[in-house]
């Protein structure tokens, strides 16, 4: 849930709340209980990690990038060698016309 910030035209208060997107708009300011209150346009958030870090559990094992690796070259097509062959006259000049 995102954080909101509003402001009241009235007494000035500024405050954070924390609600639903959801949620209506809030309009009656909790100081001076106005309607006057506005919903300002935030610059948004930070992404916050949370926990004490990220661990080695968190990442695939060394034995499965092998495998996944192994697969993936042996559904690779094979590519063929073909020469061209080349059509020439016996003498090896062309023709007269």
């Amino acid at each position: 849930m995102p954080t909101y910030e509003y402001r009241c035209d009235g007494c000035g208060h500024e405050f954070e709340l924390f609600q639903q997107m959801s949620a209506p708009v809030k309009k009656k300011c909790p100081d001076c209980t106005k309607l006057k209150l506005k919903r300002l346009i935030g610059t948004g958030s930070a992404v916050m990690f949370k926990g004490s870090g990220f661990y080695e559990t968190d990442y695939r094992s060394d034995s499965y990038k092998k495998a996944a690796k192994a697969e993936k070259e042996s559904s690779k097509p094979k590519e063929k060698k073909t020469e061209s062959k080349k059509t020439s006259s016996s003498n090896g000049k062309k023709p007269k016309s």
